[in-house]
């Protein structure tokens, strides 16, 4: 497998973002700022940006997890970045433009969490398209307490994922829940022993990237896109898309491997 384009970014900033492809088909994406708790610097989002929009465009990548390894997972925005910025500043910014590439990438995501996934952090997993966490996992938007509030999708995101009530609690009140609360709220995919995160990530990964890379895509697009639609204009997304899959040759490959009872080679195409 081919090894992901890299940015040309200075090696000292790189560092801060690792990327490496321990096996076909999978990249993981390991945010390296522990001196910070892996704060959302703009470097590290730069960094972040950058990495998805060339991992995207990698067809050797079929599935991606992302990590901010045992500890912890990403502990909000960079405070002190923030605290003198005016209004006019912010808006410069244009998050939405970098964190575009991860909320479009049309691989799969998996957010593989340890420690704690705050503010921004939080935000960050809930790109993903799946989220693991660790027993030691915690989850919070706590952006009220210094006098802001969610703006990478915090209030639209959680809303979605775990409803208005418990959106409402965690928003107003800035306090965490566990991952064992936070799955059942809906807002995690799966707990697990922290030292098995990761691992787990990387299985379901290679899985993920054995599947057939465009229906692969066409569900998540279809499933992201149906999300804020009517069901009738959602059900036919649904079957334009089934629709189309069957002019591809890994549908050909999918169900003669079925009938011959071996396992099915697929080629994305």
């Amino acid at each position: 497998m081919s090894s992901p384009p890299r940015a040309p970014v200075p090696e000292q900033a790189a560092s801060e973002l690792l990327i490496d492809c321990p096996g076909e088909g999978v990249a993981v994406v390991r945010m390296n700022r522990p001196q910070a708790t892996n704060a959302l610097s703009l470097n590290l989002q730069a960094l972040l940006s950058a990495a998805f929009t060339q991992l995207a465009a990698d067809p050797a990548v079929r599935a991606i997890v992302l990590t901010g390894g045992e500890k912890v997972f990403a502990a909000g925005g960079d405070i002190k970045s923030m605290e003198g910025a005016g209004p006019i500043e912010i808006l410069q910014r244009h998050t939405e433009r970098v964190w575009a590439p991860i909320e479009r990438c049309p691989k799969p995501i998996i957010a593989a969490v340890c420690g704690y996934a705050y503010g921004g952090g939080a935000e960050l997993a809930m790109h993903c398209d799946i989220i693991l966490a660790g027993e030691g996992a915690s989850f919070s938007q706590p952006e009220i307490r210094i006098g802001i509030m969610p703006g990478i999708g915090g209030t639209q995101r959680l809303v979605r994922a775990v409803g208005k009530f418990n959106a409402m609690r965690m928003l107003l009140t800035g306090k965490p829940v566990n991952a064992s609360e936070a799955q059942a709220m809906g807002l995690v995919s799966q707990v697990l022993p922290d030292e098995q995160v990761l691992p787990e990530a990387l299985k379901m990964a290679a899985l993920i990237a054995s599947m057939p890379p465009l229906a692969v895509m066409q569900i998540k697009e279809v499933v992201l896109a149906g999300v804020d639609a009517s069901l009738e204009t959602a059900l036919m997304l649904e079957r334009k898309a089934n629709q189309l899959l069957f002019a591809t040759r890994d549908q050909k490959e999918g169900m003669q491997a079925f009938i011959e009872k071996r396992k099915p080679k697929f080629e994305g195409r």
